[in-house]
């Protein structure tokens, strides 16, 4: 989360042509070792855990009846893309999920391994690379059951090319979550302006407000590139009491799940097999 990935890729899928944005490594550089100060500058995203946690958790549990108790997404592998520190990793490897966090600052990756070596546990499930997406689209191609790119799409230089890639690496039927920032004008005053220049919610800097998505535009591409979108929920933020909590209105922050098409999600009673055999026929379809 608040990484940034920029990518300049001449060819689809190209590793050689990509690239990260320097000043942007180096600014984030800077706060790397402030990840896990719930106090600091990322305090927002540590509560967004609060609502952004159980909505991935109990979206995935709603659309299986496999699931053990204690242990709810045990067996299911996730891709946290920008993860920053590990903020979001970690309470999802706490819930059984096998994790594999990515972000292109070394020095993140680094914060991250060292939090998660504290617990025996999480250090078995969640692995850290200093990795771009595209970068690991060729070794992990359909690997991944879910994706989490939490606060990274308004950071992104080639937003199709990023969901061309998630959908590279995820498997069939498998679900893609994004949290963002809307492009209106409610959300410069209080996302830039206010968030940054005056109250300091986020470090100055974090956001370019061009780069903000509408969800019509990222639905719109989520759908032309394999996706069913399956709902988009508003999200926001209250600096008094420094809480998240969902609201109708999209007009700042919102939440997306999508899965990708291949073998669309049916009824819980729907044999697998049943699924793969007719995914040509409902694709597309939500």
């Amino acid at each position: 989360q608040f990484s940034l990935f920029r990518f300049t890729v001449k060819r689809p899928f190209s590793t050689s042509h990509s690239s990260v944005d320097s000043k942007e490594i180096k600014k984030f550089q800077l706060l790397a070792h402030k990840w896990w100060d719930e106090e600091g500058e990322y305090a927002a995203l540590h509560s967004m855990n609060d609502i952004r946690v159980p909505f991935i958790r109990d979206t995935l549990l709603s659309m299986s009846s496999n699931y053990h108790l204690g242990s709810p997404l045990s067996g299911i592998k996730i891709l946290d893309v920008g993860c920053g520190g590990g903020l979001l990793c970690e309470p999802l490897g706490r819930l059984g999920a096998s994790v594999t966090g990515i972000d292109p600052v070394e020095d993140n990756i680094r914060t991250a391994d060292r939090h998660k070596s504290f617990d025996p546990v999480l250090a078995k499930r969640i692995q850290y690379k200093s990795s771009s997406l595209e970068e690991i689209v060729e070794e992990s191609m359909e690997t991944f059951d879910v994706i989490v790119a939490s606060e990274v799409v308004e950071h992104v230089a080639d937003l199709e090319m990023f969901i061309k890639c998630c959908s590279q690496v995820l498997k069939p039927e498998g679900s893609l979550f994004i949290t963002t920032i809307n492009k209106t004008q409610l959300s410069y005053v209080l996302g830039i302006v206010v968030a940054e220049k005056i109250m300091g919610i986020v470090p100055e800097g974090t956001h370019e407000w061009e780069k903000f998505v509408p969800p019509e535009e990222l639905e719109h591409l989520l759908e032309s590139n394999g996706f069913s979108v399956k709902m988009v929920k508003g999200m926001l933020y209250n600096p008094l009491w420094g809480s998240w909590s969902w609201t109708e209105s999209t007009s700042l922050n919102y939440a997306v799940h999508a899965v990708k098409a291949g073998a669309q999600s049916h009824a819980m009673d729907t044999p697998p097999e049943t699924d793969i055999q007719q995914h040509s026929a409902t694709a597309g379809t939500a």
